[in-house]
């Protein structure tokens, strides 16, 4: 090699690293701009799309003085990676709970997201792969960054070849945009970052209004009147873990549900229990039970954390506050609580039993900490019984969890006499396809979703048929599940029975418009969840029989 060769070299890789930049900006750029923000919306045509952002991007790197440049260097990165994450949580967010990813009020939900994600795949796993995303993010962020400065710092006699294929491209783009062509040339960056703006703005404005409803007059009722109704008897209110609308009425799954719940009405009916049944919309799905907890018990609709996080610093009564208030011992039951629960002050409870307060010696569900059986066992002994001893009503609020993801091992009821410290149930845990086996195939993921909610629904029918007594119940879904189970366009509700050996006061449900049924009935109207509690202080309060 001779000396006069090395100048055509450098020059050659140059060229070559200038290039490798320029079409590394463009990709990347067309990625962030054309990546669909809805799972349903990927296709071949949603990326047939030329972003005019691109080569106007590029020729403001190209041609603008390099102080100006580099200021919109910084900015361009920022706006196309904010672009690319508010996507990818747009994706991730209406997979699992059907509307868009709102900074403002969901950033507090990464938390829980990592305890169901390390429970499904386990820590380290979901660690390494969440340190793989993130990483890998990190590292496409650098290099389009350093792809920009390339840009900028190019000579004059460098930039001119890339200022005229930039020209061409928006040369290109500007006669799509006049021409009657599949791929259309549009500029979609800053309305969809303007309308994130737009609703962070009136996310703001909602919980300006939420603190008004917050201090607003409750109506809920006092004194000797309030729950007059049911003096003296027990009431049970227990959440169902995914056990929403589509359980009941989706052909993938009501031949499962169905005849299970006709079994549960005539098992009830033999030990003289009567049933009713309407429908509650749920303020969230795919997750968050919390929300539908809080908007149960407060008569306020809390559709995010935000909401939730405020009311729980409140002085809004909780049902289950108005229930001591009016001479019962109130309850918690909650298997799925492995850590401090400060918000348990609000609610108003005498007793919580979280996970390591029910004694279960059993092996863990994957995430599951105990099958539903085991839970309504420890809360006949630990709850019930004593409070009938004592002769003090209990109001006792349960979470049913055996229904939630992963759904895998699907449990199975037992005798109730086998049910020990939980160590029966071992086998039982060790069973069953793991959660990335069942989560590979998107039929098996369904029917391990509608095994489990069968198996809940059997198990509280069993328990309440043979350990009801006086007691009334009242059972309903805390939301719809994942759209992977029940499809993009489901209906948010979730079913609500009311069980009770009082014949009058299930009467008066039906006369508010409850389905003399465990099955509500299809034209029956859904009632927002919000408006439940008033009903209940007010059904709960008649003396009387139904009035029609």
């Amino acid at each position: 090699m001779t000396r006069s060769d090395r100048p055509d070299k450098g020059r050659t890789t140059s060229s070559r690293a200038l290039w490798l930049a320029f079409v590394f900006f463009i990709a990347v750029s067309f990625a962030a701009l054309t990546l669909p923000d809805h799972p349903g919306a990927f296709s071949s045509a949603a990326f047939l799309r030329f972003p005019l952002e691109i080569p106007l991007m590029a020729l403001a790197l190209l041609v603008l003085p390099r102080r100006m440049a580099a200021v919109l260097s910084v900015l361009f990165a920022l706006a196309v990676f904010t672009l690319l994450f508010l996507k990818i949580a747009d994706i991730g967010v209406q997979s699992a709970f059907q509307r868009r990813f709102n900074p403002y009020l969901d950033m507090k939900m990464l938390a829980d997201g990592w305890n169901v994600f390390s429970g499904t795949l386990g820590p380290w796993q979901a660690g390494l792969a969440l340190g793989m995303v993130v990483a890998g993010f990190a590292g496409v962020l650098v290099l389009y960054f350093r792809a920009e400065l390339r840009l900028i710092k190019l000579t004059t006699t460098q930039k001119r070849g890339t200022v005229i294929a930039t020209l061409a491209l928006l040369g290109i783009g500007v006669a799509l945009h006049f021409a009657e062509t599949p791929m259309r040339a549009e500029m979609k960056a800053l309305p969809y970052l303007g309308n994130r703006l737009a609703l962070i703005e009136r996310s703001i404005t909602d919980m300006r209004q939420f603190e008004r409803d917050l201090v607003a007059r409750d109506d809920a009722g006092s004194g000797d009147d309030l729950f007059a109704g049911i003096r003296g008897r027990d009431v049970i209110l227990v959440f169902v873990e995914s056990y929403g609308r589509s359980a009941v009425e989706d052909p993938l799954y009501s031949p499962v549900t169905v005849p299970r719940l006709e079994n549960v009405e005539s098992a009830l009916a033999g030990a003289g229990f009567a049933a009713a049944s309407g429908w509650l919309v749920s303020p969230t799905m795919g997750g968050l039970s919390w929300l539908a907890h809080g908007t149960f018990l407060s008569g306020l609709w809390t559709d995010s954390q935000a909401r939730y996080d405020r009311l729980m610093i409140s002085n809004r009564q909780s049902l289950n506050r108005l229930f001591r208030q009016a001479g019962w011992r109130t309850a918690a039951v909650m298997p799925a609580i492995t850590m401090d629960w400060p918000e348990a002050s609000y609610f108003g409870y005498d007793q919580v039993f979280a996970a390591s307060d029910l004694g279960y010696r059993g092996k863990p569900f994957n995430w599951i900490t105990m099958p539903d059986q085991y839970t309504l066992s420890a809360f006949e002994r630990l709850a019930r019984q004593p409070a009938r001893a004592s002769g003090t009503p209990l109001m006792a609020e349960i979470a049913l969890i055996s229904s939630h993801a992963p759904w895998t091992p699907v449990p199975r009821l037992i005798s109730w006499n086998d049910v020990g410290d939980g160590t029966v149930f071992n086998s039982q845990a060790e069973s069953g396809e793991t959660p990335q086996t069942v989560w590979s195939n998107r039929d098996d993921i369904r029917d391990h979703y509608i095994r489990t909610i069968d198996y809940s629904l059997q198990t509280l029918g069993d328990y309440i048929t043979r350990f009801g007594d006086d007691a009334v119940f009242i059972v309903l879904g805390d939301h719809q599940p994942a759209p992977i189970i029940t499809g993009p366009d489901a209906s948010r509700a979730v079913p609500v029975h009311v069980v009770s050996r009082d014949a009058a006061l299930i009467g008066r449900f039906e006369a508010d418009g409850f389905t003399a049924s465990m099955i509500p009935a299809r034209d029956a109207p859904e009632i927002p969840m919000d408006t439940i509690r008033a009903r209940l202080v007010e059904l709960f309060g008649q003396t009387s029989g139904p009035t029609k």
